[in-house]
C-alpha cells in the first residue's frame, strides 16, 4: 500500500526531531545545525561566548572582589599582615550611609553628572546637525578636530585646560580681562571649569554617532518637512529626534556612565577634590577613603554604592523608554 501524503509528512517530522534526514541518494545524513532548545536559539550565544568569557574575567571578577572587600575590615594593618582580616558584614555600608559628607558628595555627583550629560548631548547633537549643513572641507576639519579632542588622554586634557584658565599665565583671563582670577578657588567655578573639559573630550562621541544616524535618515523625509515650512528646530524635534531615539538612548546611557564616574578631571583640575573637599565626587571620595585614609573596605563599599546607583539610573531610564513604546 502506498503511504499517504500525511504519513510521509509525519515521517519527515519524526526524522527532523531525531536530528537526521535522508537525502535523495538514500544515505542517512545527520543534521548538525544548532537547534533551538525549549524555544532558545543558541547560535548567537555560541558566537558571543568568547566575548562573554573575556568580559566575565575583566568585569565580573573585579566586581566580586570589590563586593568581597566591602564586607571586611580591610586597612593598612590587614594589608601588611599585622592584623587578621575581620568580617564586618554591612558595617562599612552603615558607616558610609551615616556619614553626612557622603550624602553631600552624592548630591554633588548627581548634579554635576546631570549637567555634564545635558551639555554633552546638546553640543554633540548641535554639531552633528552642523556637519550635515557644511561642505566637505569644513566637515573634515571639524571631524578631525573633534576626534583629536576625543583621543586626548584625560590627564593631558585636564592639564591643558588648567593652563588655559591659569590666573597668572592663562590666555583666557587676559582675553576676558579678569586679571588674576582663580577659577579653581570657588566651588561652582571649579565645577564649571571641569564641566567644560568633560564636554570638550566627550562631545565627539555624541557628534559622530548622531551624525551617522542623521545620514541614515531618508533625505525625502527631511525635504518633505522643509517643504511644509518646518524650521530647523522643528525638524529636529519632530522628525530627527524620534527617528534617532535608539541612538540617543545609547549615547545618553554611555554619557551617564562616563560622567557619573569621573575621576581624573576632578582629581587633576581641583587638586584632589578642591579646597576642603568642596569639589569631591564619589570616585574621588572613594579614592580618598581607600588610599589616603587606608580604609580599603570603606572605599570598596563606596564603589559598590556607586555601581548600584549607576545600575539603578540605567534601569529607570530603560524602563521609561519601554513605557514610551521603544524596542530595547
Amino acid at each position: 500500500m502506498t503511504p499517504t501524503v500525511g504519513v510521509l509528512a509525519e515521517r519527515g517530522r519524526v526524522r527532523r526531531r531525531r536530528g537526521w534526514s535522508r537525502p535523495r541518494g538514500g544515505s542517512r545524513k545527520f543534521n548538525t545545525a544548532p537547534r533551538p532548545f525549549r524555544g532558545v536559539e543558541w547560535t548567537p550565544w555560541i558566537y558571543l561566548a568568547p566575548a562573554v568569557v573575556v568580559l566575565g574575567g575583566l568585569l565580573v571578577y573585579p566586581i566580586y572582589q570589590l563586593g568581597l572587600i566591602s564586607v571586611f575590615r580591610y586597612t593598612q594593618a590587614q594589608v601588611s599582615g599585622g592584623e587578621p582580616t575581620a568580617f564586618v558584614g554591612l558595617g562599612n555600608y552603615s558607616d558610609v550611609f551615616s556619614d553626612g559628607q557622603f550624602w553631600s558628595v552624592l548630591l554633588a555627583t548627581v548634579g554635576f553628572a546631570a549637567a555634564c550629560v545635558v551639555s554633552t548631548l546638546a553640543v554633540g547633537c548641535a554639531l552633528a546637525v552642523l556637519l550635515t549643513r557644511v561642505r566637505a572641507l569644513p566637515r573634515l576639519a571639524l571631524m578631525l578636530a573633534a576626534l583629536g579632542a576625543w583621543a586626548t588622554p584625560a590627564v593631558t586634557g585636564s592639564t591643558v585646560w588648567l593652563f588655559l584658565f591659569d590666573p597668572d599665565f592663562g590666555p583666557v583671563n587676559r582675553l576676558l580681562g579678569l586679571g588674576d582670577h582663580s577659577w579653581t578657588y570657588g566651588r561652582y567655578s571649579a565645577f564649571f571649569l571641569v564641566l567644560l573639559e568633560v564636554v570638550w573630550c566627550s562631545f565627539p562621541f555624541v557628534m559622530v554617532t548622531v551624525y551617522a544616524g542623521i545620514r541614515a535618515v531618508p533625505a525625502e523625509v527631511l525635504e518633505a518637512a522643509a517643504l511644509d515650512g518646518a524650521s530647523q528646530w522643528r525638524i529636529w524635534r519632530s522628525v530627527l529626534a524620534p527617528m534617532l531615539r535608539p541612538i540617543l538612548m545609547v549615547v545618553t546611557i554611555q554619557s551617564v556612565i562616563w560622567d557619573f564616574k569621573i575621576f581624573t578631571q576632578i582629581y587633576v583640575m581641583t587638586g584632589g577634590g578642591g579646597i576642603a573637599g568642596q569639589n569631591l565626587v564619589l570616585n574621588v571620595y572613594a579614592y580618598q577613603q581607600a588610599f589616603a585614609s587606608s580604609q580599603y573596605g570603606l572605599g570598596a563599599a563606596i564603589g559598590v554604592v556607586t555601581l548600584l546607583v549607576l545600575l539603578a539610573v540605567t534601569l529607570v531610564y530603560l524602563r521609561l523608554l519601554r513605557r514610551q513604546g521603544e524596542e530595547l
